[in-house]
């Protein structure tokens, strides 16, 4: 079977991949080793978690914020079940929806595992131990990632789980422990904080959120507390067991110092993500890896031509709307076009309640780098729109070259930062500067007037603090 390309991984970055590429004229097939499409994203990572953490908002807002608003009801009654089939039929939809896609586009699917013969050749190999050879003039690596594993405790996705099991658990327990300050556990953490849980975390570092901006992190952090969060920083984990009733951890400072042990009904591990490369047969055909991760060059080929990688196996941030530029990138130079992609531009949220969203440097790289920088900050406190629905918490950050005034870094900590954290990406896509965003006109009364004062702050001239 001859193709133009093979996609190996149908995720994000893969399906996005193929599809682009079967837009510009190429033929193209796809191996997929689970039985639908979407990869960890749509299966068990971004949409089934952004589904519970929807409607455990909604739980939260009926028990705790409808009355100052005149809304009177009683006191919700969560019905877990029906929860998670909200989650379910939201990840049925849109994994039906990329099955659709492919046949829309003529895109060839493979179910079975797939692995690289040589450069050319993909042998997949399904559930019934056949296997399929597809000879291809082109291959895109779009595998994905992995949980990153905890040495030496056991995931059984019941008592110990990753985030996978967080978002299947039967009830709500008791006490969770997170092992990780990250994205995912703050995520995940929050779901079942809301819907009862008592949640502590552990993390290695002395910050949470590591890599986003300091200043973002700690207030974020004093908002999660008031919600009932409890954090151990630069602790880490000794050892992790199964209990009668549940799990117990021993946590131990970082530097050194005395041991304690927390126990809990679910102990959610959720250190990070490895690029998932097994089974590949990479290193048969020679292609280059470093420390896990798949090397490649500025237009996505590896070290052996016409292999080509994208997405979390590759590096940058292991982010799902990355590896989809990065497919259509792939797709667009493999049909003879320029596929690029600007990583000082890739936002990042944290869907929480609030939330967090960032594009860009953040002020300790700056200062790490010895840029000189301006700084604009504006609070939603001072926001009508914001007052008007009780949303008052976080503030918006602008950083900006002290010399150009291009912008470099835009933070935000509050409602909506997911959607509003768009207009900075764009303005930076452009190269444009704070005053450029100060002078664009943001219709009153709504949050996103917020970022323009905060690009107004930047030459201190924020009119309404």
């Amino acid at each position: 079977m001859a193709y133009d390309l093979v996609v190996i991984g149908s995720g994000p970055g893969g399906y996005v991949c193929a599809i682009r590429a079967a837009q510009l004229g190429l033929k193209v097939a796809v191996v997929e080793k689970q039985k639908t499409f979407g990869g960890t994203c749509l299966n068990i990572g971004c949409i089934p978690s952004k589904a519970l953490l929807y409607a455990s908002e909604m739980f939260e807002e009926a028990a705790h914020g409808m009355a100052a608003l005149g809304v009177v009801v009683g006191a919700p009654k969560l019905d877990l079940p029906a929860m998670m089939k909200h989650k379910s039929d939201t990840v049925t939809a849109n994994v039906n929806g990329v099955a659709f896609l492919f046949k829309k586009n003529k895109i060839e699917a493979f179910i079975g595992v797939g692995r690289i013969v040589a450069a050319g050749s993909v042998e997949v190999k399904g559930a019934d131990s056949k296997t399929t050879m597809l000879e291809t003039k082109a291959i895109v690596i779009a595998t994905g990632s992995d949980v990153a594993r905890l040495p030496g405790v056991e995931i059984d996705e019941k008592i110990i789980v990753s985030s996978t099991g967080a978002l299947s658990l039967s009830k709500t327990p008791a006490k969770m422990l997170v092992v990780g300050a990250g994205v995912i556990g703050l995520e995940l953490g929050s779901v079942w904080a809301r819907l009862g849980a008592d949640v502590t975390v552990v993390e290695y570092l002395d910050r949470i959120l590591p890599g986003m901006d300091g200043e973002v992190a700690k207030q974020f952090q004093r908002l999660l507390e008031k919600q009932g969060f409890k954090f151990h920083l630069g602790h880490k984990v000794a050892s992790v067991a199964k209990t009668a009733t549940g799990a117990k951890a021993i946590i131990e400072p970082a530097k050194g110092g005395e041991a304690q042990t927390l126990e809990a009904d679910i102990v959610l591990v959720a250190i990070g993500r490895r690029p998932y490369t097994e089974g590949l047969g990479l290193e048969g055909v020679g292609v280059a890896l470093e420390r896990g991760q798949v090397v490649i060059d500025n237009h996505f080929q590896t070290n052996v031509p016409g292999i080509y990688a994208i997405g979390d196996v590759v590096r940058g941030p292991m982010l799902a709307h990355k590896g989809e530029d990065e497919g259509v990138a792939v797709a667009e130079i493999l049909a003879g076009q320029a596929g690029h992609v600007n990583y000082e531009a890739i936002p990042a949220v944290v869907y929480t309640s609030p939330e967090v969203a960032v594009v860009g440097k953040t002020e300790e790289e700056l200062k790490a780098a010895g840029i000189a920088y301006n700084v604009g900050k504006f609070p939603f406190t001072a926001n009508g729109r914001a007052r008007a629905m009780r949303h008052t918490e976080g503030f918006v950050k602008v950083l900006a070259d002290a010399a150009t005034d291009r912008v470099l870094g835009v933070h935000i900590l509050g409602f909506g930062a997911g959607e509003m954290i768009h207009e900075a990406v764009v303005l930076m896509e452009f190269g444009g500067s704070a005053e450029d965003l100060a002078r664009c006109t943001h219709a009153h009364p709504t949050m996103s007037e917020v970022i323009k004062e905060a690009a107004m702050a930047v030459a201190k001239r924020a009119i309404h603090i």
